[in-house]
């Protein structure tokens, strides 16, 4: 459904906040650092070896940085889109009315550094469990995809039934 047949929604981009990338890489960080500065010592055996696995390292770094760059999640009016990659670029697709269920999580460096994940549970076969990572405190994800869940659900006539004893 778009604008003109009177869906009131926009679409809202999310990206991770580089701060996860501390949190995901940071000893991989530190390591680099520490082979890299230890390589470039001369009075140090096996130098060349060190310098080359914090280089290989550094390079792992600098993947992870692109790819935590270059992932985006879309909520759209229909649809939860989270688009991947960076020598192969993937998109993959939640329609909204399959939302089961979301969940908050913070790991503690999240919390120190004001980040959480937001997994979202949904009936779709391919991807039953999405991972938002990364993303600030303060955005209501899960307002917005209530919302949208909600109006899907009453657009489509899908109604929720459970056997609770």
């Amino acid at each position: 459904m778009t604008m003109a047949e009177g869906n009131a929604y926009r679409d809202v981009c999310l990206r991770p906040s580089l701060r996860q990338l501390l949190i995901d890489e940071g000893i991989s960080i530190l390591g680099s650092l520490a082979l890299l500065v230890a390589g470039g010592l001369d009075a140090v055996p096996y130098r060349s070896v060190l310098l080359g696995l914090g280089l290989l390292l550094a390079l792992k770094v600098c993947y992870s940085l692109v790819f935590l760059r270059k992932m985006v999640y879309t909520i759209t009016g229909e649809q939860l889109v989270y688009e991947h990659g960076v020598f192969t670029r993937s998109r993959d697709y939640i329609e909204l009315y399959r939302v089961v269920d979301f969940d908050e999580r913070r790991s503690f460096l999240q919390l120190l550094l004001g980040l959480k994940t937001i997994v979202v549970h949904s009936g779709d076969r391919t991807m039953p469990k999405l991972k938002i990572i990364g993303i600030r405190e303060k955005a209501d994800v899960v307002g917005c995809l209530r919302e949208r869940v909600s109006y899907n659900r009453k657009r489509m006539n899908i109604h929720e039934f459970a056997n609770y004893r």
